[in-house]
């Protein structure tokens, strides 16, 4: 570009700070950090979904694509604007109940450890999805849910990021396995081959898929107060962990 060129260019004509040019659409679209998880997203729109279906089937692709940030034992929280009226949903869960400080003592832990048990919280994530969808969804859960169970069984290419964050978190894990054995499970999800996917490897977790599908075939309810629930309850007592099926019982969205 010589010195005219750049005379003529306005720098201020284009006010967004990224470089991207902006998108537009007739009736809706759908924004998130990975591509397949929009287009889920968009497809609830397509089959006559409103925008908490939208929402909610992005979210649900997340902790599959996306597993370093995302996971279906997060939290979530809300802010919906809905026929005239503003909702604030906070689905954050809490620590167990039999959780004490001094009960993380005789773990060996002098400070809140960052892996196992004594740093996971009741998961809020699935009761969000299911209270949204329930209260203002037009789809059922099921089919909300359906294509991230989807992504999962038939599998997805692990993008760059992905395989560097594995990377970097598999040799943190193993070194919390001393203090926090139950770690171990994370290996056979996210590495059965014993290595960490290379970018472009199609990765499939059907186990997370059934789960997915479970999910939505119950509205949630498994997660909480059912066959889920029953299996969590039950990791955590093999462990000593501090998350019980009375703690799961116990939750609900506010």
């Amino acid at each position: 570009m010589n010195r005219r060129m750049i005379d003529m260019y306005d720098f201020s004509s284009y006010p967004f700070p990224s470089k991207r040019f902006v998108k537009y659409a007739v009736n809706g679209m759908c924004a998130t950090s990975h591509h397949l998880a929009a287009q889920a997203g968009v497809d609830m729109l397509k089959k006559g979904g409103n925008a908490f279906d939208a929402a909610i089937a992005a979210a649900a692709c997340l902790p599959v694509l996306e597993p370093q940030a995302n996971g279906l034992g997060s939290d979530a929280f809300a802010i919906i604007w809905h026929k005239g009226k503003l909702y604030g949903l906070n689905s954050s869960g809490y620590m167990g109940k039999r959780f004490s400080v001094e009960a993380l003592r005789q773990k060996g832990f002098d400070k809140m450890p960052i892996y196992g048990f004594g740093s996971v919280t009741v998961p809020g994530a699935v009761g969000a999805w299911a209270e949204i969808n329930k209260r203002f969804g037009r789809l059922p859960l099921s089919e909300v849910v359906e294509p991230a169970a989807t992504y999962a069984e038939n599998g997805h290419a692990i993008t760059q990021n992905l395989s560097d964050m594995m990377t970097l978190f598999s040799g943190r894990l193993k070194g919390a396995l001393d203090q926090a054995p139950e770690c171990a499970a994370w290996f056979d999800c996210f590495m059965p081959e014993g290595k960490v996917p290379a970018p472009g490897e199609i990765y499939r977790n059907p186990d997370q898929a059934k789960t997915l599908r479970e999910i939505g075939a119950t509205g949630g309810e498994s997660y909480y107060r059912g066959d889920l629930a029953d299996k969590i309850a039950a990791y955590s007592d093999k462990f000593g962990g501090w998350i019980t099926k009375e703690d799961l019982e116990n939750f609900h969205p506010e």
